[in-house]
């Protein structure tokens, strides 16, 4: 069964590609320079060439997307669109990704799928009109949002914390955004019992147990053996051109109940993770 990865060679995309061979399935990448997913052309020849799309593809570059809202509006917002109309003509089944940014949420209430929406960049506004575009197509999807993503085919914040903290004398981070660190390969599972299931609706997704940046990066020099100096700090004292979230702690009740593997514990995840990054 051929599946179409757009974004497939990102980070997450790299680690569905990976095990939907394992499975079985036969994965084609679509990425940039080749494929652009605002051609409506090219959507329409890859929707007819696979059996089912997982889309991966985002403009993600949060900070640059206040100042070129319009293409994060064409490639997060009206790409979806355009892909769930082929999915629909052709009767495909279509996994879109999306992300913890469509919130802007204060409380440290766990969010589920219903939990009032507030995205407070451009990013995250672009994300969710995609969703809602995606939605009201009439394809048949799902919808899987993720947060804190990391892995071995991209930068993120793990790798970030482990370069910085080998290189400053000092660290400051900040507290008061709280998550959970997920690794890609355990989306990527979800991403696969997804398209087995044709699983449709809207779903989070992300490690167990929630953590501020912080407590990530102090759990990360204590794991990797770096004793750099570390302080909190809030994120007023970081100005950036897009605001983040600071609650994301996602409620994955639901997801729980369709996935054929357990989340793991963001701590059991993340140490596993830095065993490669020390070579052991």
């Amino acid at each position: 069964m051929k599946l179409g990865i757009t974004g497939g060679r990102g980070m997450l995309g790299t680690d569905i590609k990976l095990l939907a061979e394992q499975e079985g399935f036969e994965p084609v990448i679509y990425d940039l320079p080749e494929f652009d997913l605002t051609d409506r052309a090219l959507i329409d020849a890859m929707v007819a060439e696979c059996d089912i799309i997982i889309n991966c593809a985002a403009y993600t570059a949060v900070d640059k997307a206040e100042e070129e809202p319009e293409i994060a509006e064409a490639v997060n917002a009206t790409a979806v669109a355009n892909l769930a109309e082929a999915a629909k003509l052709a009767d495909k089944y279509l996994l879109h990704i999306s992300t913890d940014f469509v919130f802007g949420d204060d409380s440290n209430n766990p969010m589920d799928e219903n939990f009032p929406t507030n995205p407070l960049s451009v990013y995250g506004a672009t994300k969710l009109h995609g969703e809602k575009l995606l939605e009201k197509s009439g394809c048949k999807h799902g919808i899987i949002r993720i947060e804190w993503t990391y892995g071995r085919n991209g930068n993120h914040f793990i790798s970030k914390i482990a370069e910085l903290a080998e290189k400053l004398d000092q660290l400051n981070v900040i507290d008061d955004q709280i998550g959970s660190p997920t690794p890609t390969k355990y989306v990527a599972k979800a991403a696969i019992c997804f398209i087995k299931n044709r699983t449709e609706g809207l779903y989070h997704f992300s490690s167990k147990g929630y953590a501020s940046r912080y407590e990530v990066a102090k759990f990360i020099l204590n794991e990797l053996n770096i004793n750099t100096p570390i302080s909190p700090c809030s994120s007023s004292e970081f100005v950036t051109p897009a605001q983040r979230p600071k609650n994301s702690r996602f409620d994955c009740s639901e997801i729980d109940k369709v996935l054929d593997f357990k989340r793991p514990e963001w701590q059991n995840a993340l140490k596993s993770f830095l065993t490669t990054i020390n070579g052991a």
